[in-house]
């Protein structure tokens, strides 16, 4: 019963060195794909707080752990993922002999609880794409084989870290929303847990609130890739999987990349009704990302309170009024719109062949649906993000963290100005507040997504 799109994909794009391990595989409607490497501590904290979800959707949903090594990993990254193998396989097979209070709770709730060996001699992960990228991919591909398509539910593929807790009402949310509203793709809620009395936890009210000013500066500027780019937090259902020719092998911003392909061909939603908590801690496992800035905070090796100038997403807001508008302008004419925007911005179009390629993309389209879509093609999110680059290096440099959020909550003439005033009384000049003030700004951020 597998539709011809699927078995297309699979034929053209899955791997076949590695098999799904779980009880049964019947009636299987979504499925929550978690790579794991060296994660043994927080599975049974994972699976923990996904046990005390409303069990309403229980019996359709596999939990996909893919447990993963390459060969060279160290050794006791090995015996950590055997223990994770063992782990996963007793709860399978519902016998625990530990006698585990939690292992023995997550066993009786009911959860459907798959596995994927990537770990052990003979199925590590290749040494060239050893990372979660392939992880993700592995088990978002299997998961096209076990899917129930008779069903007239939507088949939902959900990514989640094995060092993320969820909230209790995490898996209805999104397989209710999806449902109801005809979502093909969507991101999940976050927010990092913050104990404010330990350097950690500056570190990640820093990180966090970098990630929001980015999306909201996007946002402001009516950009459609105006979303968090966080792994455990994007869904999609399969057709938009397929679509999108599956999750690519990389080791690191595998999340930014197919967040963006997804971007290209649908509305990416945003679940606000439930929440993904993802770990604050510092990590070896991606070469960048939460982990690392997390390191490089508590290495004290550069000022991590600063942020872009608003100025930037102004240019980019007005580039995008232009640019994305329904008019279809010659290379010429946005170019020298472009100019009169900013300069800088006309600079970066030039540097990156906007005329030779807007040029070939007007010759090439035949109808106005087709132009669009090329314009986010062109102008996606990676080439947003290389202008903010550009503009950060010439005209607009880093900024204070929380003037940069003032200025730019005062450009989008914020109904929480109150709040503003009093923050800006609290820091009473331009230093770095309190972790207290701070996360007051963090809490304005969190409330647009």
């Amino acid at each position: 019963m597998i539709p011809f799109t699927v078995k297309k994909y699979l034929e053209k794009y899955a791997l076949t060195s590695w098999k799904i391990e779980a009880a049964e595989l019947n009636q299987i409607t979504s499925v929550i794909v978690v790579p794991a490497i060296s994660e043994f501590k927080n599975i049974k904290k994972l699976l923990d707080s996904l046990s005390i979800n409303d069990n309403k959707y229980f019996p359709s949903t596999l939990i996909l752990f893919v447990i993963n090594n390459s060969s060279s990993s160290p050794i006791e990254v090995k015996e950590d993922n055997n223990k994770s193998l063992d782990l996963l396989s007793r709860i399978i097979k519902r016998f625990d002999q530990t006698k585990d209070e939690v292992t023995g709770k997550i066993i009786a709730s009911g959860l459907r609880i798959g596995l994927v060996d990537a770990a052990s001699p003979g199925y590590e992960l290749p040494e060239k794409d050893a990372g979660v990228g392939l992880a993700r991919k592995i088990g978002m591909d299997l998961a096209l084989t076990i899917f129930d398509y008779k069903s007239e539910k939507k088949k939902i593929l959900v990514c989640l870290d094995a060092d993320c807790t969820v909230k209790h009402n995490y898996l209805t949310e999104i397989i209710d929303n999806f449902n109801s509203n005809k979502i093909s793709a969507a991101v999940v809620g976050y927010s990092h847990f913050t104990n404010c009395t330990d350097e950690n936890a500056e570190a990640i009210v820093c990180y966090e609130i970098f990630l929001r000013y980015y999306d909201l500066g996007l946002l402001f500027a009516n950009s459609p890739f105006a979303f968090p780019t966080i792994g455990s937090t994007m869904v999609c259902d399969y057709e938009g999987y397929v679509n999108v020719e599956g999750m690519n092998k990389r080791k690191a911003a595998e999340d930014f990349y197919f967040l963006e392909k997804l971007a290209k061909n649908y509305s990416i939603e945003k679940i606000r009704s439930t929440t993904v908590y993802p770990s604050s801690r510092g990590s070896w496992r991606v070469p960048f990302g939460t982990g690392q800035r997390v390191n490089r905070f508590l290495s004290k090796k550069q000022n991590e309170y600063l942020l872009y100038d608003p100025k930037t997403f102004m240019i980019l807001k007005e580039w995008m009024g232009v640019f994305m508008s329904d008019s279809i302008l010659t290379e010429d004419l946005l170019l020298a719109s472009a100019k009169e925007i900013d300069l800088r911005l006309n600079e970066f179009l030039v540097q990156q062949k906007f005329q030779e390629d807007w040029k070939k993309i007007l010759a090439n389209s035949k109808t106005i649906e087709q132009i669009n879509r090329q314009k986010k093609n062109w102008f996606d999110g990676f080439r947003t993000l290389k202008l903010i680059h550009y503009l950060r290096d010439t005209d607009y440099p880093l900024m204070n963290m929380f003037d940069a959020i003032d200025k730019l909550f005062e450009m989008m003439e914020t109904s929480s100005s109150y709040d503003l005033t009093k923050l800006y009384v609290k820091r009473k000049d331009h230093s770095i507040p309190a972790i207290d003030i701070q996360m007051e700004y963090l809490t304005l951020l969190r409330n647009y997504f």
